[in-house]
């Protein structure tokens, strides 16, 4: 009953005489009461009721209706529940090479029982305390335990490799409770602390019991019969295999952090990095392993919140020197997105407890009042004062507000930021380059930090745990053989003519030196704009203007040296005007007829209004644009200006490369120059984790020539807050198609989609749900079906390839990286389903990230080699470098255009209240996606975003 405000009142023992009143769970009435009565423990709470037979026969009826109506749906949906099979034993092109995989072996007894159990702890705790009361009650209760010791996962879920003496349990924990905050990254505690005792009941229920054998007809891939992953046994294994890491790290998802790998290190802006290792059970050709890999992330430094937005606000920097300022509106809501769902702790007395930040008070610290235990009113200034011993010096500011439902308030200056917090808002590029740096080790470096971990003290082979389910762990990477494939020859222009060129043996890597793009633009309409610049850094236009033409011709691109008309010199502010900014860029526009090819936009510095003149361009003006720095202008060497230049050529509607021998005489049992093919590329990108209510952007990408298949069209749109399923991708399709078959005067005859940004747990849905959207696309043709292969591209794993020391044909590089083509279809790879790993770029700092490729449908059947070679020949078509790169063309294209959409919503959503209203509604359900504004006619055909 206790009303008060701020300070909280101490921890109390909980009462022994306590009356716990159980919630009584009563099954809802529904329509089929014999179904929902039924529980997933194969007994029942109420006997079923039988349906009368006029009922059953209605059902009948309405049944067989729905089946003759929806007769097409359903046969999709059925066949779309199971993933393309692995076509043949793997591919057998390219020379064999020995390599390693950070997968570590794991051999599980198929007859060891698990028992799952329930957890509710009341009142409930946070995951460390969690952790500590299941410790204690473990050590208190060996016998009612049978001498088990169980895995937890913090939560609700208990692992035991033996059965409790009851199904149903009930404990009372008394857990001292450490009144000093204690650090949570060091792991260490002052001796002699103050201690206090909280009690806690625990209630353990029996919920099933799990055996391997589901697990092990899965891995043996015995029968043509399709087996469900046993997602439970799975799961139940990696609760056991976290269990001692959880107890010495910090958990985060599938990582875990500690200091003792390495220590933390300041990055700057109130953050620090932290290494720690990942680590996932996966079921794989060789059986059941165990990834492990380095992990880097950033945490919030544990300082004063005060010092804290001095290191993250600008206009709070000198704020030592003027106790006295308050905040401005909008200052105050710059403060509160900073500290948005962060946690802290008092400084003014002590206190194990944390409090989550909820919003600031509106009136400022001086003037706020509580209300005390006995009812009195009390100035918060005063109380500090009378009680504590303290005077409050930043009187001005506003509290924290710690409460959804009541005034509880704490001083800026008396609150620190508790430790062990992700760091979740942007990183600044120097903060980005900074944990970049942490986690970029050659391969050899990185092979024996993951070697460390695995057998090290916070490793998943520390504590005996595995032994007691019996798990044995590898203590050696997995040995495998992989494959280099050859790479494409290339097709370069040579004044006109066409010339062919081999990428080099170590990087794959050409030059353009001596040799042209395979298709130039001329470019007779461009202007030049600047915002901001010194003198000095304007002076560099004239010389720049002619090195860049002269380099454009070099590379057979003809890039007039004079401008449409005279450079336009702008001051920076500009580019916070939206309005004035238009008025700018369609005043060039009119002045060269409307006509105006490029707008190339040099800046004195990165600027946020670079979303908006993006935007503007694109959508307003019809008008594409290259933009660089001024910083680059002073040092003008030739990659920088190829790299121009590269991407002039193909925004304007040229192309870089093309392949010497193309598709169809590379794979000629599928591939034919009079049946065109279509590569689109597929990508979702969500808003940041700290947004609540902005839409994620959708972007989808198609080729529209063959068989060169090296331009591609976009197509963007937004969708609801975090929908990962694309919800209009059957309309993007069909547009896509029409732009296809308007420059190839044809339908493809085969759909080759490559989806980015899916994870293993989206699988189904995506497949199940995306390919009928694709499919509807094409229907809006008549008489078009045709032939869908649909694959996800994830680059988002932990899998790393290393050469293997022990073999003498890899000790040339045994401190570098695989070689680009190095492709991985066994051992490592899934125990039946079509995928593999392909490195397919050069790794020229820290250890390469192969990328994996899972097709899930495959109507054209290509086999192990062909896919593969498919693949990697793509990647050597990217328009913006002469290298192969790490995705598939169409998946970066469409992550690419994806970001494009972003820079649009975000920067648009920011001019007026649309966040603000969103953000009022977020709590009743997602709003309304904001649609991104139409691309122009004049740039929508282009590759603009690339």
């Amino acid at each position: 009953n206790y009303k008060g405000l701020l300070p909280l009142p101490p921890i109390l023992p909980f009462q022994q005489n306590h009356k716990f009143r159980p919630k009584t769970h009563f099954p809802k009435p529904s329509v089929k009461p014999h179904k929902s009565a039924t529980s997933s423990h194969n007994h029942s709470l109420i006997p079923p009721s039988p349906l009368s037979q006029a009922d059953e026969q209605l059902g009948q009826q309405l049944n067989s209706l729905k089946i003759k109506k929806k007769c097409n749906v359903v046969e999709t949906t059925t066949q779309a529940l199971v993933a393309a099979k692995r076509p043949d034993n793997g591919g057998v092109e390219g020379q064999v090479i020995s390599l390693l995989a950070n997968h570590f072996r794991v051999k599980f007894d198929s007859c060891q029982q698990i028992f799952h159990y329930n957890v509710e702890i009341c009142p409930n705790p946070p995951k460390e305390v969690a952790r500590a009361i299941k410790k204690k009650l473990v050590e208190d209760n060996p016998g009612v335990l049978c001498e088990a010791s169980p895995a937890f996962d913090g939560r609700k879920n208990l692992y035991s490799p033996v059965e409790f003496r009851s199904n149903r349990l009930e404990f009372f924990v008394n857990l001292p409770v450490v009144v000093n905050s204690k650090s949570c990254l060091e792991g260490n505690t002052k001796e002699g602390v103050e201690q206090k005792v909280k009690l806690f009941r625990v209630n353990i229920n029996l919920v099933s019991k799990l055996d391997g054998n589901d697990l092990k007809k899965y891995l043996s891939n015995e029968g043509d019969n399709w087996v469900p992953l046993p997602q439970e046994y799975l799961h139940a294994l990696d609760v056991v295999l976290r269990e001692c890491p959880n107890e010495k790290c910090i958990g985060l998802g599938r990582s875990m952090y500690s200091v003792s790998m390495g220590g933390s290190r300041d990055i700057g802006g109130g953050a620090v990095g932290l290494r720690g290792f990942f680590q996932s059970l996966r079921p794989t050709q060789q059986g059941l392993a165990l990834n492990v890999d380095l992990s880097v992330t950033a945490f919030h430094e544990s300082i004063g919140v005060l010092e804290f937005l001095q290191k993250r606000l600008k206009f709070l920097h000198d704020l030592p020197e003027r106790k006295e300022r308050s905040l401005t509106t909008k200052e105050r809501k710059e403060v509160e997105k900073e500290l948005k769902n962060l946690r802290v702790f008092v400084s003014h007395r002590d206190a194990v407890q944390k409090y989550r930040f909820h919003s600031l008070t509106e009136e400022v610290t001086e003037k706020l009042w509580f209300e005390d235990r006995d009812g009195s009113r009390l100035k918060l200034v005063e109380y500090f004062k009378d009680h504590y011993e303290y005077d409050i010096q930043y009187r001005n500011l506003p509290c924290l507000q710690i409460s959804r439902r009541k005034p509880c308030y704490l001083p800026m200056e008396l609150c620190m930021i508790c430790e062990g917090q992700k760091f979740l808002g942007k990183l600044s590029d120097d903060q980005t380059v900074k944990i970049m740096k942490m986690g970029s080790q050659k391969p050899r470096e990185r092979r024996a930090i993951i070697n460390g971990v695995v057998n090290g003290p916070v490793g998943p082979r520390s504590g005996g745990k595995a032994e007691e389910f019996n798990l044995q762990i590898s203590k050696e990477m997995t040995r495998l053989n992989g494959r280099v494939l050859r790479p494409p020859k290339l097709k370069l222009g040579n004044g006109g003519l066409v010339s062919d060129v081999l990428p080099s043996c170590i990087d794959r890597q050409w030059s353009l030196l001596g040799g042209h793009v395979v298709e130039g633009t001329r470019i007779d309409r461009w202007a030049l704009m600047s915002f901001g610049g010194t003198p000095d850094q304007k002076s560099y236009v004239p010389k720049f203007i002619s090195q860049l033409c002269l380099k454009c011709e070099q590379m057979g691109i003809l890039l007039n040296r004079s401008t449409a008309i005279t450079p336009q010199f702008e001051p920076i502010h500009v580019l916070n005007n939206v309005t004035l900014l238009e008025s700018k860029l369609s005043k060039i526009q009119r002045a060269t007829s409307n006509n105006l090819q490029l707008l190339l936009c040099l800046m004195e510095k990165k600027h946020k209004g670079y979303a908006d003149l993006k935007r503007i361009a694109e959508t307003r003006v019809g008008v594409v644009s290259q933009c660089c720095l001024y910083s680059n202008l002073g040092k003008l060497n030739s990659q920088f200006l190829t790299n121009m230049a590269l991407k002039i050529n193909a925004k304007v509607g040229g192309s870089t490369v093309a392949l010497f021998n193309s598709l169809p005489s590379q794979i000629p049992r599928l591939l034919t120059q009079d049946e065109p093919i279509i590569f689109m590329g597929a990508d979702v990108t969500h808003p940041h984790p700290l947004d609540d209510c902005s839409p994620s952007v959708v972007a989808v990408v198609g080729s529209t020539n063959w068989p060169s298949a090296n331009r591609y069209v976009s197509r963007m749109r937004s969708q609801t807050h975090r929908q990962e399923i694309i919800e209009d991708l059957g309309e993007m399709v069909s547009e896509i198609l029409v732009e296809f078959r308007q420059e190839v005067k044809s339908l493809p005859r085969r759909i080759i989609f490559f989806r980015d940004g899916v994870s293993e747990t989206q699988f189904y849905k995506v497949l199940k749900e995306e390919l009928q959207s694709i499919r509807a696309g094409c229907d809006k043709f008549p008489d078009y079906k045709p032939l869908i292969t649909f694959a996800v591209v994830q680059k988002r794993h932990h899998t790393r390839l290393f050469p293997d020391e022990s073999d003498p044909n890899c000790l040339h590089f045994c401190d570098e990286n695989v070689p680009p083509g190095t492709v991985v279809d066994s051992v490592i790879t899934h125990p039946r389903e079509f995928d593999f790993y392909l490195c397919s770029h050069w790794g020229a700092k820290g250890t390469s990230r192969p990328a994996h490729y899972h097709v899930l449908w495959d109507e054209s059947k290509f086999t192990s080699d062909e896919f593969q070679k498919l693949v990697y020949s793509l990647c050597f078509t990217f328009v913006r470098c002469t290298k192969p790169i790490s995705i598939v063309p169409p998946a970066y294209y469409a992550h690419l255009a994806a970001y494009r959409g972003r820079l649009y919503l975000e920067r648009s959503e920011s001019m007026g209240s649309i966040k603000g209203v969103a953000s009022t509604m977020s709590r009743v359900g997602p709003p309304k996606a904001t649609p991104l504004p139409k691309i122009s006619e004049n740039v929508k055909r282009s590759m603009f975003y690339c």
